[in-house]
């Protein structure tokens, strides 16, 4: 019997992934099992060094459905994403997203299908990596400036998590609109629209509190 396994991870320990259910829920998906990764980096810890990676590749069988919000939770490097999908799909998984309903199915053996599935499977992983890297470096940037200066006022506190941060940079990215974004990552418009004005900003907020 096959099943509908939903793979979240989130960056810190003081969240959990019942968001991550709720949005899969509310695309449609009937979620059978909750495979989560909690305060694990998704840049340095490929999936399969993840403790509940690990599980996850245990439990997928050839037919089942692996669901996630985007590929940036299966990793945000890009050799280890592709990698990732292209073993699942070599296992006879589909891996779906939730942001904008992508199916990866290897099932299909038509040689212009295939290209433009990898095509995707590439620039969505490369996006990934991409914005883990300018968030990292953002991050750094904030972190020296406290340095510089450990009694500079760091401003008010940041209405959003680092989830929420990386989810409305991807939706972005994806062309989503900002009540679709809000709505998504549990903030306001207002907030998506100063995220989207100046991310570097909305990053190192989040490195002047330690988020």
């Amino acid at each position: 019997m096959t099943q509908t396994i939903l793979y979240a991870r989130v960056s810190t320990q003081e969240q959990d992934a019942s968001h991550q259910l709720t949005q899969a829920e509310a695309a449609g998906f009937k979620i059978d099992e909750v495979i989560a990764d909690e305060g694990v980096s998704g840049v340095s810890t490929k999936l399969s060094e993840r403790p509940q990676g690990k599980r996850l590749f245990d439990r997928l069988r050839r037919g089942d459905v692996l669901v996630v919000r985007w590929v940036d939770r299966l990793g945000r490097n890009y050799q280890d994403v592709t990698d990732t999908i292209r073993t699942f799909m070599r296992q006879g998984v589909i891996v779906r997203t939730v942001i904008n309903g992508m199916t990866f199915d290897g099932a299909t053996t038509d040689p212009m299908q295939e290209a433009v599935r990898d095509a995707l499977i590439a620039f969505m992983a490369a996006t990934a990596q991409a914005q883990a890297e300018a968030s990292k470096e953002a991050q750094r940037a904030g972190i020296e400036a406290n340095k510089s200066n450990p009694v500079k006022y760091r401003g008010k506190k940041p209405s959003y998590s680092r989830d929420a941060l990386e989810l409305v940079q991807t939706m972005a990215a994806e062309g989503a609109g900002t009540t679709a974004i809000a709505k998504a990552a549990g903030v306001s418009r207002q907030t998506v629209l100063r995220i989207k004005a100046d991310p570097v900003a909305a990053e190192a907020a989040l490195g002047k509190w330690g988020i």
